[in-house]
Formats: C-alpha cells, sequence, structure tokens
C-alpha cells in the first residue's frame, strides 16, 4: 500500500513492526507536498530539516528498542493559530507575519510527548476569522477536491492538506464551525470537542468562550487517536475541566449503535438546505436504522436565533482579544507615524484584513455604553438558553444528528462580498460552540458533480465516545 493512503493505525504498526521507517513517511509527505502544494496552498510554513531531524530520532529509539510514545514518527500539520516553539506562528495575519514563540502551546507539548512529527503551519483565515480560507494575509488554500472553489475556513489549511496527502493528520481549532465545515468542504472527518476538554494555552485567542482546539484525520479512529494525545487537565488554562477521568476513545469504537437513540431537529432541514445535501442525511437517517438505532424527529426551537448571539459573543471576544495587537509590545509596527497613537492606529490599520476590522468594529460596538445590555448581555442569556435546551435534548436522545452546511463548497470568490451569507454557511455549526458540546464531521456523500457532502453528529458534555462509536458505524457502511 502507497505511504500516503495510509491511515495512522497502519503507519504506526509499520514503523513499530520496522516495516516503515518514520524518515521514509516524512519524506515521502514532503515530496507529495513540494508536487500538490503549489496548486492548494495549504501550508504557510514548512519545517522539512526539522521534521526529518525528528523522524530520525524516533527512529533510533525504535531501533534501540526504547519505548515510544503513541503518534510515534507520524507526521502532523498544525494551524497557524497554535504556539510552536522556535516556529513561525502568523495567525495568517501581516500582524504577526515574523512572530516566532517562544513557548509550545500545551496540546504541541503533548504530541512531542508523543514523537509525533510535525512538518508545518497550515493557512487559516486571518485570525480564524473566516468560513473559507479566502480571509488569509498570504494565499487563497483551494479545496483538493475542485480547485475552484474553497475548502472552508478557518481552518481550511488543516482540512486540505489532509485531504490533498499532504500530512495524515492535522489539527485546527473551531470558534463557530471552523473545524466541522472544512472537514464537510474537503470529505475528511473532523471533531469540536467538548470546551474545556482539550487545553487552550497557547491557542491565539479569537472568542475565548468559544474556542477549541480539535483534529482532522482520514478516518474516525484516526481522529479518536489524535484526540486521546491532545485531551486533558492543564492547569496552564483556566478554562480547561478540571477533575476528569481518562477515557480511552479507541475501547468499545467498533462496538456498533445498536439501540442508540438518535434525534433529528427539524428546524435544520428548512428552508435555505441544499436539496443534495438533505437528500444526503436522508440517506444517512436510513443506514442508522439499519444499524439498529432509531431515529426521531424533534425540535429545537431557539437554535434559530443562535446565529444572531454567536456573532455577537464572538466579535466582542473578538474586539477584546485583539486589543492587544498595537504595533508596541510585538507583531507588525507602522513606519508611519509621529506620536504613540499614530503607531496604534497605523499599525492595526495597514495590518489587520477586512474581516478582522469588521469583526473588531462589530465588537466594539457591542460592547460599548449603552448597547452592552441590549446586545452583548442579551447574547449571552441566549446562549446560556441554548444550553440548556441542549442538555434537556440529551436527557432523551443518546446524539443529534444535522448538516454541517446549508451549502456545497462554493467556489473562491463567490461570497467573499457579502459577509452575511457568508455568515449564514454557519447556521448549523455555531450552537454547538455557544453550548459547548461536542461534535463531528464525517463525509457520506457526494454531490451530482462529485463535491463532498458531510454529516455532524452532536452529543452531549464529554460523550465523544458515544459520538466515535456511531460515526464509525456509519464509516463502514461507506
Amino acid at each position: 500500500m502507497d505511504i500516503l493512503d495510509m491511515t495512522v493505525e497502519e503507519l504506526r504498526t509499520s514503523i513499530l513492526d520496522k516495516k516503515l521507517k518514520s524518515k521514509d513517511i516524512v519524506k515521502a509527505y514532503f515530496d507529495n507536498i513540494e508536487k500538490t502544494e503549489p496548486e492548494i496552498n495549504g501550508y504557510i510554513t514548512l519545517c522539512e530539516e526539522y521534521a526529518l531531524k525528528q523522524a530520525e530520532i524516533v527512529d533510533k529509539k525504535i531501533e534501540n528498542g526504547e519505548k515510544v510514545g503513541k503518534l510515534a514518527g507520524i507526521p502532523i500539520a498544525i494551524k497557524d493559530n497554535i504556539c510552536t516553539d522556535g516556529i513561525k506562528t502568523t495567525c495568517a495575519s501581516k500582524m504577526l507575519y515574523d512572530f516566532v514563540p517562544p513557548y509550545d502551546a500545551t496540546v504541541i507539548k503533548k504530541l512531542k510527548e508523543e514523537d509525533a512529527v510535525i512538518i508545518g503551519k497550515t493557512n487559516m483565515d486571518e485570525f480564524a476569522m473566516g468560513s473559507s480560507t479566502e480571509n488569509s494575509a498570504f494565499k487563497v488554500t483551494k479545496n483538493p477536491v475542485d480547485l475552484r472553489r474553497v475548502p472552508g475556513g478557518s481552518s481550511g489549511g488543516s482540512a486540505a492538506v489532509v485531504a490533498a496527502k499532504m500530512a495524515p493528520i492535522s489539527l485546527g481549532s473551531d470558534t463557530g464551525g471552523s473545524i466541522r465545515q472544512p472537514a464537510a468542504f474537503c470529505g475528511v472527518v473532523g471533531l469540536k470537542p467538548t470546551y474545556g476538554l482539550v487545553s487552550r494555552f497557547g491557542l491565539i485567542a479569537f472568542g475565548s468562550s468559544l474556542d477549541q482546539i480539535g483534529p482532522f484525520g482520514k478516518t474516525v479512529k484516526d481522529c479518536a487517536g489524535l484526540l486521546q494525545v491532545i485531551s486533558g487537565e492543564d492547569k496552564l488554562d483556566n478554562t480547561s475541566v478540571k477533575g476528569l477521568p481518562e477515557v480511552d476513545y479507541m475501547e468499545g469504537i467498533d462496538d456498533g449503535i445498536q439501540g442508540m437513540k438518535i434525534g433529528m431537529p427539524k428546524e435544520f432541514f428548512g428552508e435555505g438546505l441544499d436539496s443534495e445535501i438533505k437528500a444526503a442525511v436522508q440517506e444517512t437517517i436510513e443506514k442508522l436504522k439499519s444499524l439498529g438505532a432509531s431515529v426521531t424527529e424533534m425540535s429545537l426551537p431557539i437554535t434559530e436565533e443562535g446565529l444572531s448571539a454567536y456573532y455577537i459573543i464572538s466579535s466582542a471576544e473578538a474586539s477584546s482579544n485583539l486589543a492587544r495587537f498595537d504595533g508596541i509590545r510585538y507583531g507588525y509596527r507602522t513606519e508611519n507615524y509621529e506620536n504613540v497613537y499614530d503607531i496604534m492606529e497605523n499599525s492595526r490599520t495597514e495590518a489587520f484584513g477586512d474581516e478582522v476590522k469588521r469583526r473588531i468594529m462589530l465588537g466594539t460596538y457591542a460592547l460599548s455604553s449603552g448597547y452592552y445590555d441590549a446586545y452583548y448581555k442579551r447574547a449571552l442569556k441566549l446562549k446560556k438558553k441554548i444550553k440548556n435546551q441542549f442538555k434537556k435534548a440529551f436527557e432523551e436522545y443518546d446524539l443529534i444528528l444535522s448538516p454541517v452546511s446549508p451549502v456545497l463548497p462554493f467556489k473562491i470568490g463567490e461570497k467573499k462580498a457579502d459577509p452575511l451569507e457568508m455568515y449564514l454557511a454557519d447556521i448549523y455549526t455555531v450552537n454547538i460552540n455557544l453550548a459547548g458540546i461536542p461534535a463531528i464531521s464525517m463525509p457520506c456523500a457526494k454531490s451530482k458533480d462529485g463535491l463532498p457532502i458531510g454529516i455532524q453528529l452532536l452529543g452531549p458534555h464529554f460523550g465523544e465516545k458515544k459520538i466515535f462509536k456511531a460515526a464509525r458505524a456509519l464509516e463502514k457502511e461507506r
């Protein structure tokens, strides 16, 4: 079998059995990157020399009979808003074009402890603000399935490099669907974990109460194995959930879903949903029933207002988080100034892109005197109601099924001029972040034009194990 077609499980077994060397695997991926990257634009930074050295270290450990980690010798790509010691971390922004962190994010430390090999940092929407990876200051990433179309966003680079066989697994971040939507658009698997399950320390913040790091992979098992490594309590992150028991996400993953109760919210199947996506979801429902699950229609009424609450809360938090980028302490600094006020104003004007400026202004407005109660405070109340509504739903259902996006992967430039239309592409994903629950996106069909169609399985807080079981059962039916 071609190295590039092997799953993480197959690669690891081959490395441990000494049938393959980690260096050969890393080299195979870089050979493909050299051929494929110029047309995909999935990476911002590549670390070939560093990766080959790390692979050699793993190979020596195995040769000497030393203990190695769960991801020994496996190449991995990292979204460029996750800090990596000594490797540029730009957030795809001119503001951080030359920023090299002096420390690793907690998830990077965990990957290194398990002997994973970092091969590069992936392109994204600037500061994770967008749904198409067209808002990068450096390049536009293309969908490997159809180069005329977007890969989704904001983790479009992380999804595209897995789909284009330029990495077997990758990490992204999800604030309102930024893992699940690109996974659906590129035909790969992507998981948004429960808020607090994976440390956010070292993730450059967009919306602190919503952001969550999560895995991309070719298969459900690849994602489960990667989550196993990156999850867990972190004393450096106050939003990390304390006292969680260690869970083996691979245990029982092939047990099937006999007797599982799955809900289907009628609000997620209304006007605006593409007919091909609707048909693909209906096919999935029939598959779930044939596998022994019961699928029934349900209602989540206030989730229709979730999009408004999401954009108010996320933009308000972005306005606060991005205030630190002022041209003085670090990052881009304008050459056009006479005083400190000019430095701040001109640096931010020159270095931030249009979408980032739009969200900063929206967030600042929502937090301003006279509007805080009318917008931000009401959005927080709605967020709490949505969370409670999902909690109540999961008292009756094991999982919830929904589409990921109302539309198929759209063409590059098609929605960029209309921000509202772009925001509406997140209508099925943002409520999950507001509620803090986990959800997986996985391919379920293809459109008549061969474009991937994804479905989304939602679970209760810390219900990742249930999600993986159901997703794996569906995956085996494909």
